[in-house]
């Protein structure tokens, strides 16, 4: 399967807590949320700078006046005493919802309004759990930042010793009909140079030799997530990806009139080998909405090591959080309070990412200044009630009396392992506000399904239309 809906036998383990950071967001009760201080164009660069991260100049820019116009909102509403009589019916319903006997007793939340820079509820949101495919938000954060939107992953077939090596790039949207198009090329090649039989061999060295990140179990492979290597097509789940590739690229190679000779074998290309195709993906931009869409696993960690080696790290896991970690803090100013992070998809049982951390990075959709690099985040989010996306009928969300309302007006990224439900996302008031939420629950024995309905009627509280 291709989302983080995977089960297993759960786990009991309580969240760490570490000591705040001075300048941390931390949301309580009815106080204004503290944006972090906003850096100065070359402090921003040398940051970015240090990091090998290669952010558009547009990004880079100081806040634009959107930020001085929400500050200026703030202080008044300071003045004024706060929530208006809808804030505050929200807030009484999200207080007395929060307590559904299908959320269990471990359950954290926040909602914020992106205009004002208020929190508006809060419920133990500085408290990490683990937040399953949510994690994915933050690894999409990273890439877009890291390798930009318009990035593109190559995969290449070179020749040289009577050897065609297909050269994995890291591209996990790689299909079958690209490598019958690089085949094609490839066989053209061969036939100018009067040569009718081939070896094939397959170079997967841009990645390290897959391993299991903490908190994961082999019982993943292959159906939750494949062993990450850096060549699959078709997203096949097997064990080892990348040979799988090589033998329908040589499929296609004897389609094309061209005998191969033997097994297809791992090799390492020579710098001395002569390109003869290459084929390059859709935009980075567009693979994110699809992995945020799908919820896809296998999509997530090679992106988590497509992002490390774009910022000069190991294509390791540990690489991967390591980058993750410095663009939420340096780049953005997002909290990591109690944040611990292993995998790129969220499947692993020991990341906990606390919701008013998944909160401030989605807040970042709501400004300006950031949708260049991550609108694909926004855009990626699946809708409520929309088929061919995680909120979509097909998995049975927004279709009970509570949350019907909601359809069509949230975006948010759903989560679920073995004793772990979240949803975070957005949804606009009826001022047309940006509303942003984030829902973790952990360790409830209600059936998943009506976790779930529980959780989609709490964003249906913050949307309005539950009142």
């Amino acid at each position: 399967m291709s989302h983080a809906d995977v089960r297993e036998l759960p786990e009991q383990e309580a969240p760490r807590r570490t000591p705040q950071a001075a300048n941390a967001f931390v949301p309580g009760g009815r106080r204004r949320h503290r944006k972090p201080k906003q850096l100065g164009t070359g402090t921003r660069r040398a940051l970015v700078l240090a990091m090998t991260v290669p952010v558009a100049s547009a990004t880079l820019a100081a806040p634009a006046a959107f930020a001085a116009g929400k500050n200026t909102a703030a202080s008044a509403a300071d003045q004024t005493g706060g929530l208006d009589a809808a804030e505050q019916k929200m807030v009484a319903n999200l207080d007395t919802r929060v307590a559904d006997q299908r959320l269990g007793d471990n359950v954290s939340g926040v909602v914020l309004d992106a205009g004002t820079d208020t929190t508006l509820w809060d419920h133990n949101a500085s408290t990490a759990l683990m937040p399953a495919s949510n994690t994915k938000l933050a690894t999409a954060t990273a890439a877009l930042t890291v390798l930009g939107p318009n990035h593109r992953f190559t995969t290449n077939v070179v020749y040289g010793n009577g050897t065609l090596t297909l050269v994995g790039g890291g591209d996990r949207t790689l299909t079958s009909d690209d490598l019958a198009d690089m085949a094609k090329s490839a066989v053209a090649g061969l036939k100018a140079a009067g040569l009718t039989t081939v070896k094939v061999a397959v170079d997967d060295s841009l990645f390290p030799e897959p391993t299991l990140a903490k908190g994961w179990n082999a019982g993943y492979y292959p159906d939750s997530v494949a062993p990450v290597r850096a060549l699959v097509v078709d997203g096949h789940g097997v064990q080892d990806t990348s040979i799988d590739a090589g033998q329908v690229f040589a499929k296609k190679l004897a389609a094309s009139g061209v005998t191969v000779d033997g097994d297809v074998t791992r090799a390492k290309a020579s710098r001395t080998d002569v390109p003869v195709a290459r084929h390059t993906s859709a935009k980075l931009s567009e693979i994110v909405h699809t992995m945020l869409k799908t919820s896809s696993n296998n999509i997530a960690e090679t992106l988590l090591r497509m992002t490390a080696l774009g910022a000069g790290r190991p294509a390791t896991f540990e690489g991967g959080t390591q980058v993750v970690r410095e663009v939420l803090s340096r780049r953005y100013g997002v909290s990591l309070d109690n944040f611990e992070m292993y995998d790129g998809s969220g499947l692993s049982r020991a990341t906990r990412i606390p919701a008013a951390t998944l909160a401030q990075i989605l807040e970042l959709l709501t400004q300006p200044r950031n949708l260049h690099t991550l609108g694909s985040i926004l855009n990626g989010l699946p809708v409520s009630g929309e088929a061919g996306g995680t909120l979509g009928p097909e998995f049975g969300r927004f279709d009970d009396a509570n949350s019907k309302c909601a359809v069509g007006k949230v975006r948010a990224k759903t989560g679920t392992l073995t004793g772990a439900v979240a949803l975070s996302g957005l949804t606009q008031s009826e001022d047309g506000q940006w509303r942003v939420f984030s829902f973790v629950e952990n360790g409830s024995t209600a059936n998943p399904t009506d976790t779930k309905d529980a959780l989609d009627g709490l964003a249906a509280t913050v949307n309005g239309c539950w009142a």
